[in-house]
């Protein structure tokens, strides 16, 4: 049979999904999931510890920091080897949460298996429905970012990170209002507004960046230079703004750009102003991309906006060096991993 994408220009399903993003965000954070008991009562729960990868394990990185200020318990990032190659950890009044586009990895799969087995709650926040992952969570709280058909995940990321949001509201209802303002900003808010040119120039020219970013925008950043990589072959590191004023800091006297994605968190001010110093005085060059509106806005919603805002940008770099970001040469939609 011939394939209907043949004919589609390149980069044609990632303009779509893209554009798209801020209306999943908005959609994801309207929701409110419905939680089994063992799940909704965080009196049951120390300490949530997420499993992820890509692009999902960006999201749960986003999410971390804005769980741990509200819930004032630890988030962590396990690896999926820990069950998948390894024999588990004791996890007793702990909750996995699994974050995946298509929960049909079969590392994601053991470790929702092996979490259970070994005492925690299992909560898995998954795009597509009927998953592998979905089986073997204890529940599921789908994203809903609908079918994503290019290979980079662009509105199932910041759907993610809503459905995040939607599931912290859900445990602390004092979250609501400012989801309630932040979904009402959306409504008047444009991603393409302001001039972004300049960062579009500087990504499009650079033979290595650096994205840097500081609480949940750390987590933004880090999916920002995961698609400079997937989608315009661009060599990119994502860093805190306090760690890369250590040996990475060294890079900045060669050729390199440095996009700092700044949430308007007032705590991390004073970190970003002192690295955005220090890089360009050391001979990077260096943009700072203000997300607007932030004083509205969650660090962490503030940071898929970001998101909403970058992503047709790093498409358009794509696209000008030649590539089709739908279909990366050496990726799949669904990477199976041991």
């Amino acid at each position: 049979m011939p394939d209907p994408d043949a004919e589609k220009p390149p980069g044609a399903h990632m303009a779509a999904e893209s554009a798209d993003a801020l209306a999943v965000l908005a959609r994801a954070l309207r929701s409110r999931p419905d939680l089994p008991a063992s799940l909704a009562d965080l009196d049951r729960i120390d300490a949530i510890h997420t499993v992820a990868r890509g692009s999902s394990d960006a999201a749960a990185t986003i999410l971390a920091y804005e769980f741990m200020q509200v819930l004032r318990r630890p988030v962590t990032s396990l690896p999926p080897s820990t069950f998948s190659l390894y024999h588990g950890v004791a996890m007793p009044r702990s909750m996995g949460l699994i974050l995946s586009q298509s929960g049909a990895s079969q590392d994601l799969v053991a470790c929702a298996t092996g979490m259970r087995a070994n005492g925690a709650r299992v909560l898995a926040l998954v795009n597509r429905p009927g998953s592998a992952v979905e089986a073997a969570a204890e529940a599921t709280i789908p994203v809903n970012a609908g079918p994503e058909l290019a290979v980079p995940a662009t509105k199932s990321v910041v759907g993610t990170v809503g459905a995040g949001l939607a599931l912290l509201a859900r445990w602390v209802p004092d979250v609501l209002p400012r989801i309630e303002a932040a979904v009402s900003h959306f409504d008047r808010a444009d991603p393409g507004a302001g001039d972004l040119g300049d960062i579009e120039a500087q990504l499009h020219a650079a033979a290595s960046v650096y994205v840097v970013g500081r609480g949940s925008g750390f987590g933004a950043a880090q999916e920002v230079a995961l698609k400079l990589k997937e989608t315009a072959a661009v060599h990119a590191e994502a860093y805190s703004a306090s760690e890369v004023l250590h040996g990475p800091l060294q890079l900045a006297t060669g050729s390199l750009f440095i996009l700092m994605i700044d949430t308007g968190e007032p705590v991390t001010q004073p970190s970003l102003d002192q690295a955005e110093a220090r890089l360009a005085q050391a001979g990077g060059q260096v943009a700072r991309l203000r997300v607007p509106g932030a004083e509205i806005l969650t660090p962490a919603i503030a940071a898929a906006f970001a998101l909403c805002q970058l992503y047709p940008v790093i498409l358009r770099v794509a696209l000008a060096k030649g590539l089709d970001p739908d279909r990366p040469t050496t990726l799949s939609k669904v990477t199976q991993t041991l």
